[in-house]
């Protein structure tokens, strides 16, 4: 499924601002394979249009602190609009949930945390137990390491949603 008119060229230049950051004019029209001028006048359109949040530096966390990522499954209680919407207001407050996901099935939540120990992700526990969002059950999950960590290849994507 296409959506918003987005042609190749466009998701070529989505496609190397996700991976790459910020480039140069030149070199973003290398990659996109178009002349520079309207390589950025689609740039420009592209993000006033919204596709484009933001650019992120990927730093490598590991070499700066020593911290714990823990992985929690949270099943809330109810499942009516309000408990959903004060579970997510609370996640969106806490620095250390770094990642929330609302999925279907067995639970309702999954959730990566980033804290300096384990004392620390038991006080943010803590915290979500004693805020009454009705959680029902939470399991935790530590990561040892990290396997992968990727965007996903937008290109490809776009042209499986297109067939």
């Amino acid at each position: 499924m296409k959506k918003f008119g987005l042609d190749s060229t466009d998701i070529r230049i989505l496609s190397a601002i996700q991976q790459h950051g910020q480039l140069s004019k030149t070199r973003l029209a290398e990659i996109a394979n178009i002349s520079a001028t309207p390589c950025w006048a689609r740039l420009d359109r592209l993000k006033a249009a919204g596709f484009i949040r933001g650019y992120h530096a990927d730093i490598a966390l590991d070499r700066i602190v020593d911290f714990t990522q823990v992985v929690v499954t949270i099943s809330l209680t109810h499942h009516r609009k309000a408990d959903f919407e004060r579970f997510e207001a609370l996640v969106r407050s806490l620095d250390e949930i770094i990642d929330c996901v609302a999925t279907g099935g067995g639970m309702d939540y999954v959730m990566v945390t980033i804290t300096p120990n384990l004392a620390a992700f038991q006080a943010l526990m803590e915290t979500l137990l004693t805020a009454e969002l009705g959680i029902d059950r939470y399991m935790t999950y530590i990561a040892t390491r990290q396997v992968k960590s990727s965007k996903p290849n937008l290109v490809k994507l776009a042209a499986t949603g297109r067939s």
